[in-house]
């Protein structure tokens, strides 16, 4: 527990003094304005949530109002943040698994209060704890203080002379360092923030940039770039006064150039240098030095200072390791919570960054000590391999190891770079390192791979000689084809692009196709992890939740034609819709983004559903309007269609839910007890407690929904902590003494098959994930499974024409027409998405932004979110439903 003897923290005077500032305007988003005096009352409010005891909080950040809010808070009170990126939500899952926070904050202010105190013991400087420059999502972190969080705004402030009515734009993410400095340096002086997450090379962002009279932008290399592809050099800026750059190193004739620019047009730039582990910045270069000395960093930043240490490896004459010593450096790493409880640990910083000093006190980077590599014993600087080749005009990234070196190109419109340039630039590298040509592995890409913070990923880079061609940007394709996104790029997820069960059973059978066997938590990995493995498995594996869905489908019409009676199908895919519903839309994101997803998932299920039932009720007299709107099970009458009718209302509901605070907290702090939860009260209509008799069999079924959501969870349970098999099987125990409490007497007792399928079904779901297969079934099983919802709907109509003829013939043209309906129905809803669309800018960074949060508060501006008969038939007892007319003298069929 957190120690209750810990002094107070230091004073942050930008979290804890904006009411200071009164009616200056503090934040300007595309949803309003907030003034200080606003910003302080919320932040107050949400100080309050947080509570007076010291508490872990780790924050999903996002440049949304809620998100500030959030940090500020935590900051104002004294709670350390742990700030993690929030459209990542691997990363937000493993840091939460190895840090345990005690409060996990979302950008949309929603807080899940995992504990009433806190599990650690804090120490009582630690402010923030921020991933490393380059390991987003890895358990290492900087952990930094009050006092350098302080000391590091003022230093800013101080030389950029930031003043009370200046507006900088957050154009780089909160949760990176360089962007979270922007932030606090402005919020002490009192000045404002555009507070936005569009690209510079969207002209959203300039419209709003204008409109709030920006004076200031930051930027890292990636991001000039695109101001280079939005024509920033034309554009009219009237109130800009300064553009900063930092998060790498900018070629000299590129600082050049920006900065006669910025001469010509009124405004100075301002190249930086800094690290996470010096809370952000370390030295500055004056901008009117920038024309003379373009390749310096500057000097140390007020009340830093740098020293070079010799290098022992005998390195160029005057240069030496950079150390820097100031206020703004960090206390130390943190590996495990245990270094929660640290102080500091770190008296000087020694940056790995290799330097020599310039007449008049400048300093310029020369290289880097980690970035030298020895393959075949020789020792190689993959920064000169850089320069090497962008003195031919290639922009290249080079990473390596002990075996090789693997370079990374950037193709052009100017540079196209055919195979045989691939030759000679394996050449000319090779040569240059002394390497044979076969040490040294080129690759040309759309873009060089970057981490969130635009800074290149060298680890990408390195992977890049492991991957097979397929795993690149062949599949970022093929997610944009599959999800009918745009711009998707490796370090997306299917999860995170909004994925759902409609989607996963393709995705998954082309993955397999391309890479051979898949991980079980493929869905939620980044493009850039999936990879071929080193050996092709020997044998095909099917998902069970697919093979469920194939078998049920079969199983469901050729009952209904009569071929065979093995009834309970649907529900089976009651209890797998659940199953997929918490796998892909429970993600870690915020309830906005939830919803979102959700309610795409919903229109996807009902907008064909609605097209088809209509056609049917304009052709024949069996349907009427109450049929294709979905609403026949809600009026108490029964439906052939009741199974689609009961998802479209369980994922409405769901997506009421959503829309509720306190029930998004409750499902996110425990989220297998909920399901179990949802599935007792549930239970309540299974068993006609309270008087329910006279809602529809179909209505009744909707406890199955929970259970498979419930089994979902225990699965997910299991992985996330790491358990072995035995103790995973403890999760999954209450899940199956649900099945095999309340399936049994559902269907009535002359059901005993139909009641075995489906306690079969839901165990297999619980139990095994993959069953046996072989190339052929799975593409005939993911056939069916994609097209299952699309086969239900057709085979109503499909299969009375030509059940006298053969029954094998009705079955086999009703599985085909569902499938040509689900393709033709995916085409359509394509195209109708494409004449929506507006295409991206060229070069337009892949930061995904929650639909739900295009506009409004999360955004910014908007208020604050506030903290008697029983029928026998249908769907149970499979008694007379629906005559079939005609046929065989009126015989009667089932449904169900």
């Amino acid at each position: 527990m957190s120690n209750p003897h810990a002094a107070p923290p230091a004073d942050v005077p930008f979290a804890g003094g904006l009411a200071a500032h009164a009616e200056r305007t503090a934040l300007i988003t595309s949803g309003g304005v907030l003034t200080y005096r606003d910003l302080a009352d919320r932040v107050a409010a949400a100080a309050r949530r947080l509570g007076s005891g010291r508490r872990l909080v780790l924050l999903a950040g996002a440049n949304t109002v809620d998100a500030l809010v959030v940090y500020l808070a935590a900051l104002a009170s004294g709670h350390p943040v742990l700030l993690a990126p929030h459209d990542r939500p691997d990363t937000v899952r493993s840091l939460t698994a190895a840090y345990d926070p005690d409060v996990v904050a979302h950008p949309d202010g929603t807080l899940d209060e995992r504990r009433e105190g806190s599990a650690h013991t804090l120490h009582p400087d630690l402010a923030l704890l921020l991933s490393t420059s380059g390991s987003t999502g890895s358990p290492k972190l900087v952990r930094l203080s009050h006092e350098n969080l302080r000391s590091n705004a003022a230093s800013i402030a101080e030389y950029l002379d930031i003043r009370p009515g200046d507006r900088a734009a957050t154009t780089l993410p909160m949760h990176y360092c360089y962007g979270l400095s922007v932030i606090n340096s402005h919020l002490l002086r009192g000045a404002g923030l555009i507070l936005t997450d569009l690209s510079v090379a969207d002209d959203r962002f300039w419209a709003l940039f204008r409109d709030a009279r920006g004076t200031a932008l930051a930027g890292v290399p990636y991001t000039f770039d695109l101001l280079d592809r939005s024509g920033f050099a034309d554009m009219r800026l009237p109130s800009l006064r300064y553009v900063t750059q930092a998060g790498g190193r900018l070629a000299p004739e590129r600082v050049a150039r920006y900065a006669a620019l910025g001469r010509r047009r009124g405004w100075d730039l301002v190249v930086m240098y800094g690290q996470t582990e010096a809370t952000a910045r370390m030295a500055y270069l004056p901008p009117e030095l920038a024309a003379a000395h373009p390749q310096a960093i500057g000097v140390p930043i007020p009340g830093g200072s740098i020293r070079l240490e010799p290098l022992p490896d005998g390195s160029a004459p005057g240069t030496g390791e950079l150390v820097y010593t100031g206020p703004n450096v960090m206390l130390g790493y943190a590996e495990d919570p245990a270094d929660l409880a640290l102080g500091r640990t770190v008296e000087e910083l020694r940056t790995g960054d290799v330097a020599r000093r310039l007449p008049g006190g400048l300093y310029e980077i020369v290289g880097r000590r980690s970035r030298f590599v020895k393959p075949y014993g020789l020792r190689v600087d993959l920064q000169r391999v850089e320069a090497l080749l962008a003195g031919r005009g290639l922009t290249a990234c080079c990473a390596g190891d002990d075996t090789g070196l693997v370079v990374a190109v950037a193709a052009s419109k100017t540079t196209p770079l055919p195979t045989t340039g691939v030759r000679e630039v394996r050449r000319v590298v090779a040569a240059a390192c002394g390497l044979p040509a076969r040490a040294v592995s080129v690759h040309v890409l759309a873009e060089i791979p970057r981490l969130a913070t635009g800074k290149p990923d060298y680890g990408a880079v390195l992977r890049l000689a492991r991957a097979e061609p397929a795993a690149g940007a062949d599949l970022c394709r093929l997610y944009e084809q599959i999800l009918d996104r745009r711009g998707v790029t490796e370090d997306d997820s299917f999860v995170g692009l909004g994925g759902d069960s409609l989607s996963y059973v393709e995705m998954s059978l082309k993955l397999e196709e391309a890479l051979g066997a898949l991980p079980s938590d493929w869905h939620t990995r980044r493009i850039r992890d999936l990879r071929r493995p080193a050996r092709r498995a020997p044998l095909r594996t099917l998902e069970t939740g697919i093979a469920l869905r194939a078998a049920a489908i079969v199983l469901i019409v050729g009952s209904h034609i009569g071929l065979f009676a093995v009834r309970g199908g649907a529900h089976v895919l009651l209890a797998v819709a659940g199953f997929n519903f918490a796998r892909f839309h429970l993600t870690s994101a915020g309830a906005a983004r939830r919803r979102a997803n959700l309610l795409a998932a919903l229109a996807r299920i009902a907008v064909p559903s609605v097209v088809w039932i209509g056609l049917a009720a304009l052709v024949t007299a069996d349907y009427h309007l109450v049929d294709a709107l979905l609403l026949k099970s809600a009026t108490g009458h029964d439906s052939n269609y009741w199974f689609i009718e009961v998802i479209v209302y369980i994922l409405a509901a769901m997506a009421a839910w959503l829309s509720v605070p306190a029930l998004d907290r409750a499902e996110r702090r425990a989220p297998l007890g909920f399901p179990l939860g949802l599935l007792a009260a549930a239970l309540l209509l299974r068993y006609d407690f309270g008087g329910l008799t006279d809602l529809p069999d179909a209505i009744t079924a909707i406890w199955l929904f929970p259970l498979g959501w419930a089994a979902a969870r225990a699965h997910a349970a299991g992985r996330e902590h790491g358990t072995a098999w035995a103790r995973g099987a403890v999760r999954r125990l209450p899940v199956t003494a649900a099945v095999l409490i309340t399936v049994p007497g559902y269907f009535g007792p002359a059901a005993s098959l139909r009641t075995a399928v489906v306690i079969a079904g839901v165990l297999l779901l619980i139990w095994v994930p993959t069953l046996p297969s072989t190339a052929w079934l799975n593409r005939l099983a993911g056939l069916l499974a994609t097209g299952s919802l699309y086969i239900y709907l057709v085979h109503w109509q499909i299969y009375p024409l030509l059940e006298d003829r053969s029954e094998p013939l009705a079955l086999l043209a009703s599985l085909a027409g569902g499938v040509l309906y689900g393709a033709v129905a995916a085409r359509l809803v394509r195209r109708a998405a494409g004449w929506g669309a507006r295409p991206a800018p060229a070069g337009a960074p892949r930061r995904p932004v929650p639909s739900a949060c295009r506009t409004g508060p999360c955004r910014g501006g908007g208020a604050p979110r506030p903290g008697g008969i029983r029928r026998r038939g249908s769907a149970r007892s499979g008694r007379v439903r629906a005559v079939k007319k005609g046929g065989k003298g009126g015989v009667t069929r089932t449904y169900g």
